[in-house]
């Protein structure tokens, strides 16, 4: 079995209202060196696979399908073996 970690994030350019609102309300906690916030999505997924390269082609045709959105975000696979 293997697990993949899936790192979404917003493209560079698109704007960020809940990056905002977190680095607005980190100053009001007085972290005034906080200058960007950028939330993004980090997923978790167990698959059974014969090897890590068709593992990787599958994930990645999910991300572009369902788990990110490729016109606003980019994602990172990481491929992770369990035992």
């Amino acid at each position: 079995m293997l697990k993949a970690n899936v790192y979404v994030t917003l493209k560079e350019g698109v704007l960020d209202p809940q990056g905002d609102a977190v680095k607005k309300s980190l100053h009001v906690l007085e972290y005034q060196g906080v200058k960007e916030v950028r939330i993004g999505k980090f997923i978790e997924v167990c698959l059974e696979s014969k090897d890590k390269e068709s593992a990787l082609r599958e994930l990645e045709e999910m991300s572009d399908k369902l788990l990110a959105n490729p016109v606003m975000e980019d994602y990172r696979v990481e491929i992770v073996e369990v035992e």
